[in-house]
């Protein structure tokens, strides 16, 4: 019976600790790493950044940057981007040039709204609803 009891206590503080590291806050510009705020400043100097959410997940922290136009960014810790949503094209100096390469070459009358970097490999949305999968270099891979 002791054993149960101590199992059973032991889960519960994991998952209590494990619920209290799921946090989101809102922070200022300036709470993002300078990394990232150059970034934005190079890559999007006419959009004004209208929030930022600072997330704690499993022992990761990211940060959303809602910008003006109907830009979304993601940042790692560090101020590496993850990715990036838009309602429009997305700026092609954002787009590594292998990727925006293929998409002109192969989809000429769309354009890129959505781009994603993981451990994985690349993804990015199509103006058409179409998803396409890259690898960490680039190299097209297939349609999701």
């Amino acid at each position: 019976m002791k054993k149960a009891s101590y199992l059973a206590t032991l889960l519960s503080t994991v998952f209590l600790f494990l619920a209290a590291c799921d946090k989101e806050s809102i922070v200022g510009a300036d709470g993002l790493p300078a990394s990232a705020q150059t970034y934005i400043t190079q890559h999007f100097p006419d959009h004004e950044i209208l929030q930022v959410v600072k997330e704690r997940d499993d022992l990761k922290t990211t940060f959303d940057v809602y910008l003006s136009g109907g830009y979304n960014l993601d940042f790692d810790k560090k101020g590496k981007i993850l990715g990036i949503e838009g309602t429009s094209e997305l700026p092609d100096s954002v787009v590594p040039e292998k990727i925006l390469t293929y998409v002109r070459t192969n989809y000429p009358d769309y354009f890129i709204l959505d781009w994603e970097l993981d451990d994985r490999g690349q993804d990015v949305k199509l103006s058409n609803g179409m998803e396409l999968q890259f690898d960490k270099s680039g190299n097209f891979l297939r349609i999701d």
